[in-house]
């Protein structure tokens, strides 16, 4: 998976977790953030990492993602690991 395509699968997860107001709210207040912070920080390594830890940290919301994105849980391992490493 090259950085671009990685880029692109964060942003994804964000536009999809936004159009869930209930687990948005979650990832806020687990994260600390507001809204305005959360639009400020979008598109940045640091956050693209942070949306994508918390859908892997939680396997129902991944799962749900995966299938409304068509991707695979395999492919956000993989984002993950290219933007943030391990």
């Amino acid at each position: 998976m090259t950085p671009e395509t990685a880029e692109i699968l964060a942003f994804e997860t964000l536009g999809w977790l936004a159009g869930e107001p209930e687990e948005l709210q979650k990832f806020l207040n687990v994260s600390g953030l507001d809204a305005a912070a959360l639009r400020d920080a979008a598109g940045s390594p640091e956050m693209s990492v942070a949306i994508l830890d918390y859908l892997l940290a939680h396997e129902e919301l991944l799962l749900r993602f995966c299938e409304a994105a068509e991707a695979k849980p395999r492919d956000l391992h993989l984002a993950r690991h290219v933007l943030g490493g391990i």
